[in-house]
């Protein structure tokens, strides 16, 4: 079997075999279920969306990193007019060609990593028919996919979707900064410290009627989102703390305030001065019981104290 195909059917079953494990998990009873509900949280869910969005990725590349180099030997023929190449690869010879860039040359790389992508794709596209081969009352009935292929069209609706794949390492980028950036800025600074499995978690898959298709792509959205609120979470702690300025363009204080409510709620207007800012800082900090949240945070709720009404 090519070493190229071998890697792709291995990476598929790995994948298939991790899939079907949790549906074999859920079924176990108490532990069963108790154990899935760790892992539809942080922090076992991180490992578990790495695992299988960039688990493949890793391995292509300590594979590509492991493969035999091939020894290049060129050979002069007649009056030194015509050069010949032989490449030894892994104890045989093979012809020098451009294909032979992607299989075993300097663009190798690019094809096993294409490779763990397809069979990453693939994952999807089976266990998507495997999930709704069990679930056939579902399948033909009203359905997520059925309804906005009939809108837009199937092709526009399908070929949408999967381009928002692009965007899984632009969140795992965003979810590691959270993991290793920010809780530094809580021991340093005091920003708050958040319960992450409040926000890193997935529970649609219990959502009647979500099966295949439907379920895969909601359950990404279920992620994607709470990665998101939590680091839109983060950057308002930042902001207020070292910038509580308002902008200068009133669109886009407009525009922002639904994630920085604080531009409403106590930054200096951009006609101010930096005296103006230092004095919101002396106000503001340190908050509450030593956590130096954003002006709205939880921890600045109104308190009463000798029955009068106080705002941090």
């Amino acid at each position: 079997m090519p070493p190229l195909l071998l890697v792709f059917l291995i990476t598929l079953a790995a994948l298939l075999a991790s899939a079907i494990f949790f549906h074999i998990l859920v079924r176990l009873g108490p532990f069963g279920q108790r154990a899935c509900d760790a892992c539809a949280k942080a922090p076992l869910l991180d490992l578990i969306v790495f695992y299988f969005c960039h688990g493949p990725h890793i391995a292509a590349f300590l594979i590509w990193w492991n493969k035999p180099v091939p020894i290049v030997t060129k050979t002069m023929i007649g009056n030194g007019n015509r050069i010949v190449e032989d490449i030894e690869f892994a104890g045989r010879t093979i012809e020098p060609s451009e294909f032979n860039r992607w299989l075993h040359g300097d663009l190798s790389l690019v094809t096993y990593l294409a490779l763990s992508i397809a069979a990453q794709a693939a994952t999807l596209v089976l266990w998507s028919w495997f999930h709704e081969a069990l679930n056939p009352g579902i399948r033909k009935g009203p359905r997520i996919v059925s309804t906005l292929n009939r809108r837009v069209g199937w092709f526009r609706n399908h070929a949408a979707v999967w381009w928002t794949a692009l965007a899984v390492p632009l969140f795992t980028l965003i979810r590691l900064a959270e993991i290793f950036v920010y809780p530094p800025l809580h021991w340093l600074v005091r920003l708050p410290k958040y319960n992450t499995a409040e926000w890193i978690n997935i529970s649609r898959q219990k959502f009647s009627g979500l099966v295949g298709y439907d379920l895969i792509w909601c359950l990404y959205c279920d992620w994607m989102t709470g990665v998101w609120s939590l680091g839109s979470e983060m950057l308002r702690n930042v902001e207020s703390f070292w910038c509580p300025i308002k902008y200068t363009s009133p669109e886009k204080c407009e525009k922002c305030c639904i994630d920085f409510p604080d531009i409403e709620g106590g930054w200096v207007d951009a006609k101010g001065n930096i005296a103006d800012v230092a004095k919101v800082l002396e106000e503001k900090y340190p908050g509450p019981n030593g956590d130096n949240g954003w002006f709205g945070h939880p921890s600045r709720a109104n308190l009463t104290i000798e029955g009068k009404a106080h705002k941090h």
